[in-house]
């Protein structure tokens, strides 16, 4: 099934914000880079559990948080190694990897993961009938363009006259 641009943009959008707006609570602040870490992430989960509905719950959610860790592994060095930007540091905690990333939060995020899941799922839900609409609306457009240079329509897309 394929994921079209409107639905990993809304996914992309909906993470920016929802991250954001969840580090504030929590901590008080945010930087920009967490909000980017944050859209990507969950375009990257929206697409996951998109391609992934037959693989069991835990195989989904050992996933995400792999990829939420390595995402937040990579971002660290880069934010806070390399820039010097001090966005964040779990060097007190246990089981740490240069401060970045720890097995706590990759915990954490197993669980956040299938809380996404759950929202990713809701997200595709409300897409679809926008994005099926959205489809029909530009094949009716696009069918009475014959005389336009460069468009080839499918047979299956033309409609009869």
């Amino acid at each position: 099934m394929g994921i079209g641009a409107g639905e990993s943009g809304l996914a992309f959008l909906s993470g920016f914000f929802l991250y954001a707006g969840f580090e504030i609570a929590a901590r008080g602040y945010t930087h920009w880079t967490m909000a980017l870490l944050g859209g990507c992430t969950v375009a990257v989960l929206f697409c996951m559990e998109r391609q992934l509905t037959g693989e069991p719950f835990w195989v989904r959610g050992l996933l995400g948080a792999l990829f939420v860790t390595c995402a937040e592994f990579t971002v660290g060095v880069f934010d806070n190694l390399i820039m010097g930007w001090h966005v964040w540091d779990y060097s007190e905690l246990r089981f740490n990897l240069l401060g970045q990333v720890c097995l706590r939060f990759s915990a954490l995020w197993f669980v956040l993961c299938r809380v996404a899941a759950c929202y990713c799922r809701q997200l595709s839900a409300a897409c679809s009938p926008m994005m099926n609409s959205a489809s029909s609306q530009a094949i009716s457009h696009c069918s009475g363009m014959r005389g336009c240079p460069g468009v080839a329509l499918p047979d299956r897309v033309k409609r009869k006259r």
